[in-house]
């Protein structure tokens, strides 16, 4: 039977390549054979034909029964169906069908969102105008409290690699890396993400840094473990050496962006952050090393902590936004004005945030959600989290597992 996964897996590569012929920016990362991608280029298969093969693969799937299967390979197994049926929803979205938010986000990554009403999340605002008091609007008291914070452009590549060098070195102390693995950091604009990794194969990433708003700097810890360290640079490095390099298992050698592996690598990732820096010790780095090499004069970081931590129980409130704007409910403007008030962003900066939400849809469900997954997951395995960190970055455990 593990030929008939290998066969298997080998044409899941094949339709999620010609896939991203048919859909810029479908495939995140590829680093197997350039033939087998050269090959999708040459001759991919229109949207209908690449439908009835990603029923066809889902077929050969079901056709080989788990009992006959060890443990690893029935995870395979599963791991392929799930994936395949998420290409298969994303196909019939490129032939014009559409679902609700939730009905999207469970089709594509594998967990259905609760969708709270955003009433829900008031009582939070309430908390927040308590702890920055004083006249004038709260998103204004908000970010004159935060203005303090934020890094000059001027010193952003220094700060940012100060923050990316401290990720990694707290990873390494845990997690053993790959040999030689890298990472090469540029600032961008114009995009609808604040940061974006660009795995290249071979335990090496291009990381990109949107500057075109301010960067706080407790947004460069936060940046460095996502993207980086011990998010998704030590994510996709550990897959490439486990399963391409180590097991010879194709289909972890492409990254389907709308598939159940965006909920654990957008989840691990910001559950990274808390991982590597636990409890005040983001804060404390930020004051005693960030700040000074932005040059900005000491501020309240413990305050500013609180308040990024009530700003967290917020973000959920955004698949309920996504969803009305999505569906036609709510339009762009009033959206807009919602993302600013929920998320206490300058309406600009809200409005980047829409323009992530018409891009990636309900995608957006990975970062908040993911992370509340991954942390529970990790925290219930045992002590040592960060054994259970490199088990999940090393697996093909799926959004479904991770729930109790």
């Amino acid at each position: 039977m593990a030929d008939g996964l290998d066969a298997v897996a080998r044409d899941y590569v094949a339709l999620t390549l010609e896939i991203g012929e048919r859909e810029p920016g479908y495939v995140d990362a590829y680093y197997g054979p350039a033939e087998w991608q050269a090959a999708a280029k040459a001759a991919p298969r229109t949207v209908p034909e690449l439908d009835v093969a990603a029923a066809a693969l889902t077929a050969r799937l079901e056709a080989i029964s788990p009992a006959g299967l060890d443990a690893e390979s029935r995870q395979r197994r599963a791991y392929l169906l799930a994936h395949v049926s998420a290409a298969s929803a994303r196909l019939d979205m490129l032939q014009g069908a559409r679902m609700g938010f939730a009905d999207e986000a469970e089709a594509l990554f594998g967990i259905r969102p609760e969708l709270k009403p955003l009433s829900d999340y008031d009582a939070v605002l309430a908390r927040i105008d308590a702890l920055v008091p004083g006249d004038g609007p709260l998103l204004d008291r908000v970010g004159a409290f935060r203005q303090s914070f934020v890094i000059p452009k001027d010193r952003l590549d220094p700060v940012m690699r100060a923050a990316i060098a401290e990720c990694r070195a707290r990873t390494a102390r845990h997690i053993r890396l790959p040999e030689h693995e890298s990472f090469t950091l540029a600032f961008v604009g114009d995009k609808p993400w604040s940061g974006y990794n660009y795995y290249q194969g071979g335990a090496a990433s291009k990381i990109e840094i949107n500057a075109d708003f301010p960067i706080y700097t407790e947004r460069a810890i936060d940046l460095g473990c996502h993207e980086g360290y011990p998010g998704h640079h030590v994510y996709n490095a550990l897959l490439e050496q486990t399963f391409v390099r180590e097991k010879g298992w194709v289909e972890m050698s492409v990254y389907p962006l709308f598939s159940p592996m965006s909920l654990i690598a957008e989840g691990s990732a910001n559950y990274g952050i808390d991982l590597a820096f636990p409890g005040d010790q983001a804060a404390a780095y930020e004051r005693d090393v960030l700040m000074p090499l932005a040059g900005l004069a000491p501020a309240d970081v413990a305050r500013k902590a609180q308040l990024l931590g009530l700003i967290r129980q917020l973000a959920r409130a955004e698949y309920t936004i996504a969803d009305d704007y999505l569906s036609g409910r709510v339009g762009r403007e009033e959206s807009i004005a919602r993302l600013s008030k929920y998320s206490l962003t300058a309406p600009d900066k809200a409005a980047q945030r829409l323009r992530f939400i018409e891009t990636y849809r309900s995608y957006v469900i990975n970062y908040g959600l993911g992370r509340d997954l991954v942390q529970a997951w990790v925290e219930r395995q045992g002590p040592d989290h960060w054994a259970s960190m490199q088990r999940l970055l090393s697996s093909q455990i799926l959004p479904v597992d991770l729930e109790p």
